[in-house]
């Protein structure tokens, strides 16, 4: 999917020098109706009472634009919801047209009311490319970013995004989009094709002068089913969101992704020898974390196969699991423009109990980090049948290093792998460092576990440069066109670092 260039795009525009903004035009409402905590839900149920129809459409000419063309108009800053006001959140909306065919409706809440947000071209400023379109009873916004003084500055920056299908993005204070969350996720991977449900409404509460949070609530709509949604987010280092949502069948549902996560891996020092390329690293997300049920802390790193690969990591209870982004430094990627570096990880905590299912990763092919490839979700193990509701609440958290690591466990920092000339791959794992690991690597357990081929028993030393522990082996493959890899470093019967687990595939 493209959508990281539009939202890129969008980011540039914004900053444009006000000299290009045209007069203001500032967002207005409509005639208000009354809104309460059931209302979203109440409509969501009704929604699923009958069969699925689609949104109606704005003039296809809007969607016949080229993206230069779409680049041409972009909303005026000057116009967003509470502008002048001591409101401590700003909100601005996002132009329709070209991937966005269908309006979606955004609502202002204030005392027990919502009020429509009516749709204004003049809203947005536009160059003279911007072609003349027409317009019918079906235009409205695209999609909507919330903004606020995140560096006690005066200024309002951006730190979340909702625009497309069910998508939505956050990043903390000084960092840049990267990775996206999802409202749900439908069939994916499946070999009839993925199902993309949308949000088709959004509520938004205003705040108080003093809130530091802002309360979002969704609608939801799709083939299968239909979904209310709250989000309370809150700014900061870290971008908190609390997530509370109820899915209404239209359907039996028996592959459902709940806190679907999105993101692109190109390539690392796994399999850097596919591409010419001047950077040493081209991703979003790095790896995999997942804390299970059982108390182990699993490190998978992500690939980029030649075939489409899903793996399911069973579980019951799952205490969290994310995407994580955990090389930080400008080398590690060398990309002035992408800046890798500071793009976020994202950590999902259930909330309640989340019963028996799996962590799914789907890993798809792709020869462009235009792409986003990679996809995680827990996969409940008991389908939702048509005509019930299905209850979850969970946690993210959008930063540099979010998740938590309570057993104070090393964690993996890097994985690297290349052919020997007289045959088989040397496999290296770096480890950090950590007040747990002993001076005297002698006495750390190496447990070095495959399912085929055959592997060395492996060498234990210290990392120079980051006085962690780093374990080098040696996989011949032995024909074989994949093998699956458990490592973990140990001190007696207690774990000393995460569990590394690593599918290879032949390239």
């Amino acid at each position: 999917m493209l959508r990281r260039d539009v939202l890129k795009t969008l980011a540039a525009l914004a900053a444009l020098p006000a000299a290009a903004w045209a007069e203001d035009a500032p967002l207005q409402t409509g005639p208000s109706t009354p809104f309460n905590a059931q209302t979203v839900k109440n409509r969501a149920r009704t929604l699923a009472a009958k069969d699925y129809a689609p949104r109606p459409k704005i003039p296809q000419e809007w969607e016949q634009i080229s993206y230069d063309q779409y680049r041409k108009i972009w909303f005026d800053p000057r116009n967003a919801l509470w502008e002048n006001t001591n409101r401590p959140q700003r909100l601005d909306v996002f132009p329709p047209g070209l991937y966005y065919g269908q309006a979606i409706e955004i609502n202002v809440v204030e005392e027990s009311a919502a009020s429509p947000l009516v749709f204004d071209l003049e809203a947005f400023d536009r160059t003279d490319q911007f072609p003349d379109l027409p317009l019918n009873e079906h235009m409205g916004y695209s999609g909507m970013r919330l903004r606020a003084d995140l560096r006690n500055s005066s200024a309002f920056s951006e730190y979340a995004v909702f625009q497309g299908a069910s998508y939505f993005r956050g990043i903390g204070t000084g960092e840049i989009y990267g990775l996206s969350a999802r409202g749900l996720a439908l069939k994916t991977g499946d070999p009839m094709g993925e199902e993309f449900p949308d949000f088709i409404a959004f509520w938004i509460e205003t705040p108080e002068p003093t809130d530091r949070s802002v309360t979002v609530h969704a609608l939801l709509d799709s083939p299968s089913c239909a979904g209310a949604y709250r989000f309370e987010i809150t700014h900061g280092d870290v971008l908190e969101m609390e997530v509370e949502a109820t899915i209404f069948a239209r359907t039996d549902m028996d592959h459902v992704g709940i806190a679907p996560l999105t993101s692109m891996f190109l390539f690392d020092a796994t399999d850097r020898a596919r591409f010419s390329d001047f950077r040493p690293n081209v991703h979003d997300s790095d790896g995999l974390l997942i804390h299970n049920g059982a108390g182990e802390v699993i490190w998978r790193p992500l690939a980029n196969p030649k075939n489409l690969q899903i793996s399911a990591f069973g579980d019951q209870n799952p205490k969290g699991f994310g995407l994580m982004q955990r090389k930080r430094e400008f080398s590690d990627y060398n990309d002035l423009e992408a800046l890798y570096h500071k793009r976020p990880s994202v950590w999902i905590t259930p909330r309640g109990d989340w019963g028996t299912g799996a962590v799914n990763l789907v890993e798809i092919p792709a020869d462009l980090e235009i792409y986003d490839n990679i996809v995680a979700y827990w996969r409940p193990a008991a389908a939702i049948p048509a005509g019930t509701e299905h209850n979850m609440r969970y946690g993210l958290q959008w930063g540099a290093d979010p998740a938590p690591n309570p057993a104070e466990l090393l964690r993996v920092t890097g994985t690297a792998m290349g052919g020997r000339p007289e045959g088989g791959l040397v496999m290296v794992i770096d480890f950090e460092n950590g007040s747990a690991l002993p001076d005297d690597l002698e006495t750390v357990e190496v447990t070095l576990r495959s399912n085929t081929g055959t592997t060395t028993a492996g060498i234990l030393q210290r990392n120079p440069e980051t006085n962690g522990p780093r374990l080098a082996f040696t996989f011949m493959p032995e024909g074989t066109e994949a093998a699956e890899f458990r490592v973990q470093l140990r001190i007696g019967e207690a774990p000393l670092s995460e569990v590394w687990l690593y599918r290879w595939t032949q390239t």
